[in-house]
């Protein structure tokens, strides 16, 4: 299946997600499914055909740790960020509505080609995530693109 249908296909298992109805246990608060875990970037999948896919040279230096208390921590390349998250799960468990809260994040310029300044930015316009294939996709909205996170070994 080619990068552009399985995209396409995680923003519908999304959107099917949503659709459904979403449970949890406290409106607002922090999923079961994503906290606590740590995640490192793999990838920006763009819907525009012109950008495609944009990776990192290093993932490793692209972290997300989701706190259990609805509080998020990132590395972006060489800065910092901080800032809440929260959800809502699907009755599935793998999908759900997801947003980021503003973040506050140190302004190092990292030597080109960083992707910290894009992913910060990105993270604002989160609506939606799936669990598949051990992966964290972050749909945008307005089919934006998708981030890509897979889990971060390091961080156990």
């Amino acid at each position: 299946m080619n990068r552009r249908l399985r995209s396409c296909a995680v923003i519908v298992c999304c959107v099917v997600a949503l659709a459904s109805g979403c449970t949890t246990g406290a409106p607002g608060g922090p999923a079961a499914t994503l906290a606590p875990s740590s995640w490192r970037f793999v990838e920006f999948q763009s819907m525009d055909d012109a950008i495609g896919t944009t990776r990192p040279e290093d993932p490793a230096r692209y972290t997300m740790t989701l706190n259990a208390d609805g509080t998020v921590a990132l590395q972006l390349d060489c800065n910092r960020a901080s800032g809440t998250w929260s959800s809502e799960p699907a009755a599935d468990g793998t999908s759900g509505a997801l947003t980021f809260g503003p973040l506050a994040m140190t302004r190092a310029f990292c030597p080109p080609p960083s992707m910290d300044q894009s992913i910060a930015m990105q993270l604002g316009f989160v609506r939606s995530f799936v669990r598949s294939g051990g992966r964290l996709h972050l749909a945008l909205m307005a089919d934006g693109g998708i981030l890509v996170w897979e889990p971060d070994a390091a961080a156990r």
